[in-house]
């Protein structure tokens, strides 16, 4: 005979999954029908997992961040010459954290509370994807687009003296025209096929927004710097005039939801499937491991090996 608490430990533990459960289904239908696959099991894949375990070497990275104030990562796309030929393209992009876990600043997050409803999105989902800001207009996105998404982002964290790369695709979002955008829709099925329910705040699930998300980034910028995306198009010459009269050097946008400066603004989020970390705190004995994403039929798992370390040339005589 099973005990009267036991029993009820069950009973209770059932209800928060059939909760949970319900909370789920509700916010895959606050999406179109359109963005989730025919199939059931491609649907259950595109649907926030509540089971998916984080990656293992998240919590060492997000350490390692977090000792690391104002930390840059190295982005490298695929571009083509004029030839056709491809090309790297590198770039230092400020890192924000993984998505959606963006810590604002007190500003970002007064921004929040008087503009956007409930001051946002409230904590229910994490992830092991890493996340920077772009304006559209850059090179980065139809890079992105060409080469399948492929994306390789380097930290190298001179005072912890470990090195990340972190091999995977990358997809953005922030069209102002939603889902109605193909790309948009594209990149919001990819990133959710990744996210995690967190916690157990499943009955605010259906609320979650992908619009207050992004509102959310673009908050965490400066006046100046959320001004930075009605500046003329980057990469044009100085001496043509901008295409339009609102685009100019220096605005300060206070107004979360400028129509000029969000069309220009975009969160772009990286899917890792392959993680390096170099670690030569001792140099004599320096550490170094690799983490692969296997995908199989009844879900995907990191499989970690630990390899002959690379010495970087950063010690060297004067």
């Amino acid at each position: 005979m099973v005990p009267a608490s036991t029993s009820i430990s069950h009973q209770s533990s059932l209800q928060v999954a059939l909760r949970r459960l319900s909370a789920i289904k509700a916010y895959s239908r606050s999406f179109p029908s359109s963005s989730l696959s025919l199939s059931t099991k491609a649907a259950t894949m595109s649907t926030p997992s509540e089971n998916r375990q984080p990656a293992p070497w998240r919590d060492i990275l997000d350490s390692h961040l977090e000792q690391t104030p104002g930390y840059e990562f190295t982005i490298a796309t695929i571009g083509y010459d004029a030839q056709q030929r491809p090309v790297p393209r590198l770039r230092t992009c400020g890192c924000r954290g993984f998505f959606p876990e963006l810590e604002l600043h007190p500003k970002g997050q007064e921004a929040m509370d008087q503009q956007v409803e409930g001051g946002g999105n409230l904590p229910v989902f994490e992830s092991d994807m890493l996340s920077f800001t772009t304006d559209a207009r850059m090179d980065k996105l139809p890079q992105l687009e060409s080469s399948g998404h492929a994306i390789e982002a380097v930290f190298w964290l001179k005072d912890l003296m470990t090195q990340w790369r972190i091999k995977g695709t990358a997809y953005a979002i922030g069209n102002p025209s939603g889902e109605d955008a193909e790309e948009e829709k594209t990149s919001r099925n990819e990133i959710r096929k990744a996210l995690r329910v967190k916690g157990d705040n499943d009955s605010d699930i259906a609320k979650w927004t992908w619009e207050k998300a992004v509102t959310k980034y673009f908050a965490n910028h400066s006046p100046v710097a959320r001004g930075s995306f009605r500046n003329p198009h980057p990469g044009q010459p100085r001496s043509s005039a901008p295409s339009q009269l609102d685009l100019k050097l220096g605005q300060k946008v206070l107004d979360l939801h400028d129509s000029v400066a969000r069309a220009n603004f975009r969160v772009v989020v990286i899917r890792p499937e392959e993680v390096e970390r170099l670690d030569l705190t001792d140099q004599e004995d320096a550490k170094r491991w690799n983490w692969t994403l296997i995908d199989e039929n009844d879900g995907s798992w990191w499989n970690e090996v630990e390899l002959w370390p690379t010495y970087l040339t950063t010690d060297t005589f004067k």
